[in-house]
């Protein structure tokens, strides 16, 4: 007698079939759902059987999210094949992700490894932003490519750090939009997977996506009174210059948990709605690193890191986005509101209104990205914010100022008639990276980049004009 294979969810397919391998995971060999229990429904939500149409994740860092993704596109290619796109911040980091994560998965993973053949292989399919597979394929693009979130039509779709996806692709729309536009045709059958570390709050996609879902949290029972409760950072305690005391103490009873008591707590862990969602066919999960498992970032670090924080805004900003998950509420005096809003004007991001008569823009460089405003500039120093752009990547390498150097060779539309290119790029150049930056931008030759550097006060730099001789260092000596 002839039997249809089972129908196995994401999670049982990856306790099945996936495998490890220690150059994508500092934990090697098979895929064990029981050390990241929180996963198991985010996963199965994304299984060909259950009922959910979009998957939206807003998380922490460290708790194994990417993997999750790739479970997903494993099941894809094994279980169940159908066209899939992928969909990273730019395409320099598709190419990135496909190297340094499927690629990996493909050829650790014996149940795909004779189902896409090797890149080197004549008429293999296989290159690196596309992946064929009986029945199906997987392509990998940029949210910064508006020829690649439509070049295909797609059943399934993975959306990953949407937070860093541009406002507009090259005056096609929110790349979100664009990417789902490609699976409509799939109907009940498509499945969408949106996954970030938050940002800005107001301007976050994935707390926007989040918040229009059912807000599932992971709640996990005390060790002492079985309180089921969902882990915030205020009942993280510690004896202040002493991390190492970091306890999570019970909202019930006050009882101090301790690091190794997270195996258990995680273990009977429940996934509860906390909101009406606005479509029932959205599910939305979110986790912080609290959650973490034991021997990845342990409470301790975490306490440690917040103490290394205070003082230092930016630092506080990026413990919020990428430990606990949440937004960042910009700070500042608000002014009168009736006068704000009597000044409102309507303009569309990514457009240079029509009273702009040149564009400038500033970069801020983190340790993880490099953040860009672009501002229209008129007459008596009036001032537009055209777009703010957030390119992912360290400031060491190569492929975040490839990407701003496309910005700089971008065309914006003006308002009405004509475009308009950027006049003057001005890069902040004192953080940790500064040799890194110069070199970059060295590199570059743009005359219209000014490296500069920032002091305290206002309207004390005197404007930039040419650049200013400095010396070369290497591990600290001039060469």
């Amino acid at each position: 007698m002839l039997r249809p294979p089972p129908q196995l969810t994401v999670s049982e397919w990856a306790e099945r079939h996936r495998m490890l391998g220690s150059r994508a995971s500092a934990e090697p060999g098979p895929w064990r759902t029981n050390r990241t229990p929180y996963l198991k429904d985010v996963m199965d939500a994304l299984s060909a059987v259950h009922p959910a149409r979009r998957v939206v994740f807003m998380k922490g860092a460290q708790v194994g999210a990417t993997e999750s993704g790739n479970n997903w596109l494993g099941y894809i290619m094994h279980h169940v094949p159908a066209p899939a796109l992928a969909v990273q911040p730019t395409v320099e980091l598709a190419k990135r992700f496909s190297r340094q994560r499927i690629d990996p998965l493909l050829e650790e993973t014996p149940a795909l490894r004779d189902r896409v053949a090797p890149a080197r292989a004549r008429d293999s399919g296989n290159t690196m932003l596309s992946k064929e597979f009986p029945g199906g394929i997987l392509v990998l693009t940029g949210a910064n490519s508006a020829v690649g979130l439509r070049s295909m039509t797609a059943r399934f779709l993975f959306l990953d750090e949407v937070d860093a996806y541009p406002g507009d692709v090259a005056g096609e729309g929110d790349p979100i939009a664009l990417a789902e536009a490609r699976a409509r045709t799939f109907g009940w059958r498509r499945k969408a997977f949106l996954v970030s570390t938050p940002t800005i709050a107001g301007r976050s996609r994935i707390e926007r996506e989040y918040l229009a879902s059912d807000q599932r949290r992971f709640f996990v029972p005390c060790p002492a009174c079985g309180e089921m409760q969902w882990l915030r950072f205020e009942r993280l305690l510690w004896e202040k210059g002493a991390p190492e005391t970091a306890r999570y103490h019970c909202d019930a009873c006050d009882h101090p948990m301790h690091e190794h008591d997270k195996t258990a707590m995680l273990g009977s862990g429940e996934w509860r709605a906390t909101a009406q969602g606005q479509d029932p066919h959205t599910v939305g999960f979110h986790i912080s690193a609290l959650y973490s498992p034991v021997g990845w970032l342990s409470w301790a670090q975490i306490a440690r890191d917040w103490e290394a924080a205070q003082g230092k805004p930016e630092d506080i900003k990026t413990f919020k986005n990428t430990v606990l998950g949440e937004t960042w509420q910009e700070q500042g005096e608000a002014p009168d509101w009736e006068r704000l809003v009597e000044r409102r004007e309507d303009f569309a991001l990514g457009v240079v209104p029509a009273g702009a008569l040149v564009l400038t823009a500033g970069v801020d460089v983190q340790d993880d990205r490099i953040e860009c405003d672009i501002w229209g500039w008129a007459e008596g120093f009036s001032s537009w914010l055209v777009d703010h752009l957030v390119i992912p990547g360290s400031p060491r390498d190569r492929e975040p100022w490839d990407e701003l150097a496309r910005v700089l060779a971008r065309d914006w539309p003006r308002h009405g008639e004509g475009t308009m290119r950027i006049a003057r790029l001005c890069v902040d150049t004192g953080g940790r990276d500064t040799a890194a930056v110069y070199g970059h931008l060295r590199r570059l030759r743009d005359p219209r980049i000014a490296p500069t550097k920032g002091i305290d006060g206002w309207n004390r730099a005197q404007p930039v004009q040419g650049p200013t001789p400095v010396d070369a260092l290497v591990n600290g000596q001039k060469l």
